[in-house]
């Protein structure tokens, strides 16, 4: 399992100590460009706690409504940032999307219940501070694919506000945190067996309602073979609850280079 769930062990391209530095450089240096180009409003916060702030990327052209596309970044719930997340914002500000990297307590401060809070409460905020939002569309990477799928199983009551969610992309996630416990990755999360239950979107499917969103679970041809099957089993757990769900199985790339090409217009994922 150690070996399973540590995804720089699994790339075709770089050793695992490079691959992982390289990944934080690409994704900062793409950030930077985004925000040299883009109009911004950064560090905008949803909440009081310290990680609970947005960076918002504005379209080129916005129209009188605009759709967003919601971005939560990966980092095994430890590390990454907003600050690192803006870098697929230049393709689709050009043609009028909007961009949000969320921020959020990474642990050792955060603990995985408050994770998933944080990010369920930083939709309602958009939605009650931006009413031009036409539709959000969640794009989460690894950890952050985690933290898009526990979205979907929301119960919005208790907000008494329902975000339009049109579509998820879940790149290359975890859908069961019960094996994360028995590895590594565990030690700065300190879940207990309750807590991963809670939070496996795998073990939370609910039936999809009419207007449900279009989802598509990606997964790297170089991610670990456990990570490829816990895409392929949540994509099966949504079809099988009537969710609108395609399963991306990208060739050629591993678990970073995957969400970093998403900079790229070209790119499948940032045409999807």
């Amino acid at each position: 399992l150690e070996d399973q769930y540590s995804p720089s062990r699994w790339s075709r391209r770089l050793d695992r100590d490079t691959i992982i530095d390289a990944h934080f450089e690409v994704t900062a240096a793409g950030t930077e460009r985004a925000r040299a180009s883009a109009q911004t409003l950064l560090h905008v916060p949803y909440g009081n706690g310290d990680g609970e702030k947005l960076d918002i990327y504005f379209p080129t052209n916005p129209s009188e409504t605009f759709p967003v596309l919601v971005y939560i970044h990966g980092g095994y719930w430890q590390c990454l940032s907003k600050d690192d997340s803006g870098f697929a914002a230049p393709p689709l500000v050009s043609q009028g999307v909007a961009v949000v990297a969320v921020g959020y307590d990474t642990a050792p401060k955060g603990h995985m219940d408050a994770m998933v809070l944080q990010v369920r409460r930083s939709l309602v905020f958009l939605m009650e501070q931006y009413p031009r939002i036409r539709g959000i569309y969640l794009c989460g990477h690894s950890a952050g694919a985690h933290l898009g799928a526990m979205v979907l199983s929301t119960d919005w009551t208790e907000f008494q506000v329902m975000p339009d969610i049109k579509g998820a992309v879940l790149v290359s996630g975890v859908y069961d945190l019960e094996p994360i416990l028995h590895t590594y990755v565990n030690d700065a999360l300190n879940m207990s067996w309750e807590v991963a239950q809670r939070n496996s979107p795998m073990r939370h499917v609910t039936p999809a309602v009419p207007a449900a969103c279009e989802v598509l679970v990606a997964v790297a041809q170089h991610d670990s073979p456990e990570f490829r099957r816990q895409s392929q089993e949540y994509s099966q757990a949504l079809r099988a609850a009537g969710w609108s769900v395609s399963l991306l199985d990208l060739a050629g790339v591993d678990h970073f280079d995957i969400i970093e090409k998403l900079s790229e217009d070209s790119y499948v994922l940032t045409q999807v």
